[in-house]
């Protein structure tokens, strides 16, 4: 059996390598090199190549002139910090609270699981009209149940807003981290805390050098997909504010760039994109070293 699958590997692998450098690797090549050219979607400005439009470093100079880019580079990057904080400390407080069930666990993890594959635009647009009613005329408003001034008009101040893409960010998350947090939980051995608790060791002490330590691989991979989809967050900044009130994250200002812009400046959205990925990678693969430095010492 081995024998053939060695002989038959690349027989095998070779559909979803072409797939993948045909659906991945060409076109992020291809959007590098227009992010060099005066792009225009349909055509290109100077000839009928793309090597007739280059426009060298322009595109990329203007845009960390740009005082709106850095902006909303800042912006999303606060967004970031305060979604990654909030998602993991639910979704852990989530998993050790299941992993203490005796009875329904599986019907629990489910029910929370379901949010993360629903359509996040779709659910966006219910969560607005929670935020706007709900919300701010019915339980926090002025004339609400109890009012509450940070949690009344969310979506129309910039910093409110954060909170409110933080809360529905996290419903739609927490019970797929739960899971793999929950999976982490399941591997660390009930020895260790016997031990601890025969040693006279509390619940904060055993959580703190037994749990966080062991949960390293756990963290390593929901601290990188909590850190990129945050970065990445497109869907809720439409449905929720649709970038007013200068809530407009990244992502939303690269599609903005090219609907707001005539002709469609699609040269200076790509360069956006790239600045914009080189930024995501450098910082998830810090944050992978350095949790993978943490395994490594726990």
């Amino acid at each position: 059996m081995k024998t053939f699958f060695k002989k038959k590997f690349w027989f095998m692998v070779l559909p979803s390598i072409v797939l993948f450098l045909m659906v991945i690797i060409v076109p992020f090549i291809e959007g590098v090199v227009y992010s060099f050219t005066e792009w225009r979607g349909a055509y290109f400005v100077g000839g009928e190549h793309w090597w007739d439009a280059i426009v060298g470093l322009k595109n990329y100079l203007g845009i960390f002139r740009s005082k709106t880019f850095l902006g909303t580079m800042g912006y999303t990057a606060v967004y970031a910090v305060l979604a990654v904080i909030v998602q993991n400390a639910v979704s852990l407080m989530l998993a050790l609270m299941v992993k203490k069930l005796t009875k329904g666990k599986g019907l629990f993890r489910t029910i929370l699981f379901l949010p993360y594959v629903l359509g996040m635009l779709a659910m966006g647009y219910i969560w607005r009209f929670i935020f706007e009613n709900v919300f701010s005329q019915f339980l926090f408003g002025t004339d609400g149940i109890v009012h509450i001034e940070m949690l009344n008009n969310m979506l129309q101040n910039q910093w409110k807003a954060l909170l409110a893409y933080a809360i529905v960010g996290t419903w739609q998350v927490a019970g797929y981290y739960l899971v793999i947090y929950l999976n982490g939980l399941n591997n660390i051995s009930e020895d260790l805390y016997e031990a601890a608790r025969i040693d006279g060791a509390g619940t904060w002490y055993q959580f703190c050098k037994i749990t966080l330590p062991l949960l390293m691989p756990s963290f390593t991979i929901v601290l990188f997909m909590s850190l990129a989809s945050s970065f990445k967050m497109l869907d809720l900044n439409v449905s929720l504010t649709e970038g007013n009130f200068g809530t407009t994250m990244i992502s939303y200002m690269i599609l903005k760039t090219v609907r707001e812009s005539s002709p469609p400046k699609y040269g200076v959205a790509q360069a956006q994109a790239v600045v914009f990925f080189v930024i995501i990678a450098a910082i998830s693969i810090t944050q992978v070293i350095v949790t993978k430095r943490k395994e490594i010492e726990s």
